[in-house]
């Protein structure tokens, strides 16, 4: 697929999801809300990809959404009765939420390297990421707050699973910049950078790691984690046995331990691919 906001590439078992509008401070318009889960979905599909780096252009990570390109309707013929609106909205909504609910759904690992701003729809990205970097002069902005809106895509839902409860609701009522040294301390970004290509050398190199790793056994890890998220522990450890005893891993400790008996080591099949129904 050609993409107008993307720059998608996979090698060596890592996918490298670029946003690529620098001069729009990598603006989200209608455009990116189709692309986005084009690209995580057929980075995911192929089996052969283990890590996902999400990354972007210019001097923001991203401004968030491109209010500006999103029509309100006015020039259809006859205007939608207020049901009928509220109808399209909710649906559009929902849309929009599912794009970044693909990031959780990939079978591997997202990690997110944010330079400048994340502002808005860009802390959603982040916030529906497995993993955040960031450098020194990056800053997380709830956005919606400060233009008369409740973050409705995802940030107030995942936020409060990554930085304390009160921290969280303040950023959201406040609408202030919190910079990347309060990010670190706060637990939303594990490391902080001096600059983008340092960062991204960092993010490459833990995403090669990850890849080392069995794919199945990450897809097992990443899956129940997030699984945990709404359950209690006594739940997920329930479904674990469930889904440990569908999705066995003795092969790959086999093969682990075969590995480091000969001073090898150990290599691991991609997952199957995603074929639908095949």
């Amino acid at each position: 697929m050609n993409y107008q906001r993307l720059s998608v590439r996979a090698e060596d078992g890592i996918g490298h999801i670029v946003l690529n509008a620098p001069d729009e401070y990598n603006r989200m318009p209608p455009a990116f809300w189709r692309e986005l889960p084009e690209a995580v979905r057929e980075l995911d599909a192929s089996g052969k990809v283990r890590a996902i780096v999400l990354s972007s252009t210019g001097k923001h990570f991203s401004a968030g959404l491109d209010i500006s390109s999103f029509g309100a309707g006015g020039d259809r013929e006859r205007p939608l009765d207020s049901g009928r609106a509220g109808e399209a909205a909710v649906r559009r909504l929902g849309l929009m939420q599912a794009t970044i609910s693909v990031l959780e759904q990939a079978r591997v690992p997202v990690i997110a390297a944010v330079q400048g701003g994340a502002v808005g729809g860009g802390v959603d990205l982040v916030s529906a990421c497995d993993l955040r970097y960031c450098t020194k002069d990056a800053f997380f902005c709830i956005q919606e707050i400060n233009i008369g809106l409740a973050a409705d895509v995802g940030t107030l839902q995942r936020l409060p699973y990554l930085i304390p409860d009160g921290l969280m609701r303040e950023l959201a009522y406040t609408g202030r910049r919190m910079p990347a040294e309060e990010a670190l301390a706060a637990g939303l970004v594990t490391r902080v950078f001096d600059d983008q290509p340092t960062m991204l050398a960092a993010v490459t190199e833990i995403a090669r790691t990850i890849a080392t790793k069995s794919p199945l056994a990450i897809h097992s890890t990443k899956h129940l984690l997030n699984y945990g998220r709404s359950h209690t522990i006594a739940e997920t450890l329930q479904y674990q046995t469930v889904w440990m005893g569908a999705v066995s891993q003795g092969p790959e400790m086999a093969r682990h331990f075969k590995a480091k008996a000969e001073g090898k080591d150990a290599t691991f099949d991609d997952l199957p691919p995603l074929t639908g129904l095949g």
